[in-house]
């Protein structure tokens, strides 16, 4: 461990701040006085609404069934102070004072949730009619969008791109997805596996279109880069997200490759007392043997558990916890429920299980013996077994996993 990474003092910390009121942040300051921590915690977020959980606006608050997705957290019983609508502007590790918009907020100890943010299409900025899906008030904006049964583009067939297009359908727009590289999910899946779900999309009735890019955004019209000419009474743009710390420039905090914070394996950032979790910050697996950054609600939900064990222990002296999940997600497109557990980076081995045409099967990832991940498409039961699986580090006997009707438990050597 560097002295950088070393905390300033043993000594209980009275006040914990919390920039990002996102799942990641209000977990973290939900987890912390689970833990028995008495002192105060400050939540801070830059929206003005109740904090509220995001993957419910990419169907139901989209579509009308439900008008928000608010936090079931009473946070005046637990002593959590809300300061919402509050943008953070900066950081001064020295003095230990976040900058905000409100003024700065002095902090024992600081706890950076502040997610991450969409990647916007070159050359749209202000346009009319162009989308992003990220926030309630994105979701809010496309809602009658929807119900007027606009002619949609969507620009990328990743998760999002997928899940939007899923709810258009749904309300009866015409769609078209857009997509650069020649397959949906280029930058998840390999080639053979994304390769069965490009038949979901003319499934559901929408167009998807690979290897195309978008020249530019016209009122009313999206202009590909082979001059075709493609009506849109809305572009939504699904093409990636980034982490959401520019605000940290001149702090000192080490960032990575793609502008995340570099955390160490107790989820603690390169300054004392600064802690980083969810879409933020990258992790280094000993699992998997790379550091890890991981976009999924899954990855919000667990970390703020380990930095509330560390903040709160770092009193009494326990060893701090050491954060190393197997990363999950599920995407509901298309009528189908996929998930994925695990890191497929490393695999040498691809095995099938089921026929990739039909409803229901799942790809499970090898490494030598032992199984690292696996995509479950309608066989949540397959998931779950896996995913304890890999995290037992079990080894498994390839014939026998091949087999559909075999439950995966059942497959080990």
């Amino acid at each position: 461990m560097s002295e950088q990474r070393q905390e300033a003092g043993s000594s209980a910390p009275r006040r914990v701040v919390v920039a990002g009121a996102g799942m990641a942040g209000v977990q973290t300051a939900v987890a912390l006085r689970e833990r028995g921590f008495t002192g105060d915690v400050v939540l801070i977020g830059a929206e003005p609404h109740q904090p509220y959980d995001r993957p419910p606006l990419s169907k139901a608050v989209l579509l009308g069934k439900s008008e928000h997705s608010a936090f079931d957290v009473d946070f005046e019983a637990l002593g959590i102070e809300l300061r919402l609508g509050c943008e953070v502007t900066g950081l001064r590790p020295g003095e230990k004072e976040l900058d905000t918009a409100d003024g700065p907020v002095p902090y024992d100890v600081l706890v950076v949730a502040t997610g991450a943010e969409p990647i916007r299409l070159p050359g749209s900025e202000g346009m009319p009619g162009v989308h992003l899906l990220r926030t309630l008030d994105d979701a809010e904006r496309l809602r009658p969008v929807l119900a007027r049964q606009h002619d949609v583009v969507v620009v990328g067939a990743g998760w999002i791109g997928a899940e939007f297009a899923t709810a258009a359908r749904e309300a009866g727009c015409a769609v078209t997805v857009v997509e650069a590289a020649e397959r949906p999910l280029a930058g998840a899946l390999p080639a053979e596996v994304a390769a069965p779900m490009a038949g979901w999309y003319a499934d559901a009735g929408a167009v998807l279109r690979t290897r195309t890019r978008v020249e530019r955004v016209e009122p009313g019209a999206v202009l590909l880069d082979d001059g075709t000419r493609l009506p849109a009474g809305a572009v939504v743009v699904g093409i990636g997200a980034r982490p959401a710390t520019d605000w940290l420039s001149g702090s000192g905090i080490e960032l990575g490759a793609h502008g995340e914070i570099v955390a160490d394996e107790h989820l603690r950032a390169s300054v004392p007392d600064v802690y980083a979790v969810g879409d933020c910050s990258s992790f280094p697996s000993g699992r998997y043997g790379e550091r890890l950054l991981v976009h999924h609600w899954d990855n919000a939900l667990q970390g703020p558990r380990t930095v509330a064990v560390n903040i709160v222990g770092r009193a009494s002296g326990e060893p701090p916890a050491v954060y190393d999940p197997v990363p999950y997600f599920w995407s509901e497109q298309f009528g189908r429920f996929v998930q994925y557990a695990g890191h497929h980076a490393a695999a040498d081995t691809t095995l099938w299980r089921g026929d990739p045409a039909g409803p229901a099967w799942t790809v499970c990832w090898l490494r030598g013996e032992r199984l690292v991940a696996l995509l479950a498409v309608g066989r949540p039961r397959d998931l779950a077994q896996g995913r304890r699986l890999i995290e037992a580090g079990a080894a498994m006997n390839p014939a026998l996993l091949a087999d559909p009707a075999r439950p995966l438990k059942a497959a080990t050597s």
